[in-house]
């Protein structure tokens, strides 16, 4: 039997409501793609009854896996676990593909599997459909990365605050994922950053399309990314911050100045929101835990790396002078306007 191109994991909890769109979004990829719906524990609606349905319909692309609950990010470890396709995609069951991007997108990887260049990352934009207002926002990298070509972090430009990888404009090669040894922490949120972040020293060619593959939704009230939550939840961004200062050597990738810059950026930007929250919270607790995260990056990399993170945006976040907290919280929501980004 032939290795399907893509593994799409769909990690699914109580999300019988908007799930189906999704799912169907990803069947027109027909089988070049093996589809996992990951029903994390779900009970308060028909998920699990979906995913069986669409593992019946459609038996020669989608599995359906049900789990304990154990958050995102144990969804995420789940597919890569049980994937058998070349690529990797996770696409979460309140988002969806555009499928004329997807057939140019997998065109495009079938062409380069078959030249034996196939790269191990393929970056495309993605979109945020804010349900509030009814507006779309692209985030694009075409003065980041070259286009339509093979290219190596040598060839990667600048990155803007506001265009980092994520989630939703990567398809890893699976076995890159598996290389690097990623386990994602389970009941926790904001595990995408650390899947965008861990395996890039593994990635040694990369391919970029200018195509906006991924709309991510935004907007509901629950959702992880709404602001009052992101505070209840601060703890859990502190693990995952924590968790990407400890899982990369960053003075290891000296000779690779171009993603070790983006890497020490990303993380400054992850000091930065976990900041940001805390400052929010307000509370004597949060500033104490607030001392606490920096002492721990001071503790666990190199005096250079925390220059690097603290000369860059996260050091903005951590200023010391009398009314510090207003204009960072201030500069923050101006930010927040601009951006829209949550």
């Amino acid at each position: 039997m032939m290795q399907k191109l893509i593994t799409f994991a769909v990690p699914c909890y109580n999300s019988a409501a908007y799930m189906r769109h999704c799912i169907e979004t990803l069947l027109s990829a027909g089988e070049q793609a093996e589809i996992i719906l990951v029903d994390d524990g779900s009970v308060k609606d028909e998920t699990p009854a979906i995913c069986d349905e669409y593992a019946a319909k459609y038996p020669t692309i989608v599995k359906a896996i049900h789990q304990e609950n154990g958050g995102h990010g144990e969804g995420v470890n789940q597919g890569i676990r049980n994937a058998t396709g070349l690529y990797y995609k996770v696409v979460d069951s309140d988002d969806w593909l555009d499928t004329d991007a997807l057939k140019k997108v997998l065109a495009k990887l079938t062409t380069l599997v078959a030249r034996g260049t196939a790269p191990d990352l393929m970056i495309c934009n993605y979109v945020y459909e804010h349900v509030e207002d009814g507006t779309s926002h692209t985030v694009r990298y075409t003065n980041v990365f070259p286009e339509n070509r093979l290219f190596s972090w040598m060839h990667v430009g600048h990155f803007r605050p506001d265009q980092n990888l994520l989630m939703h404009s990567v398809m890893y090669r699976t076995g890159v994922l598996r290389q690097c040894g990623m386990v994602l922490p389970k009941h926790t949120f904001y595990v995408d950053n650390i899947f965008v972040y861990q395996p890039l020293p593994y990635v040694k060619s990369m391919y970029y399309m200018d195509l906006d593959l991924y709309r991510y939704f935004i907007g509901r009230a629950d959702q992880s990314v709404n602001e009052s939550v992101m505070v209840k939840r601060v703890d859990q961004q502190l693990r995952v911050t924590k968790h990407m200062i400890a899982c990369q050597d960053l003075d290891a990738l000296k000779d690779q100045k171009r993603l070790r810059s983006y890497m020490v950026h990303y993380l400054s930007v992850m000091m930065a929101i976990s900041d940001i929250f805390l400052l929010l919270d307000g509370t004597d607790e949060a500033k104490a835990k607030r001392t606490e995260l920096w002492q721990y990056l001071k503790a666990n990399t190199s005096t250079g790396v925390y220059n690097a993170v603290k000369f860059n945006l996260g050091g903005l976040t951590n200023m010391k002078f009398p009314g510090s907290d207003k204009v960072i919280l201030g500069a923050y929501r101006t930010a927040r306007k601009i951006f829209k980004f949550n």
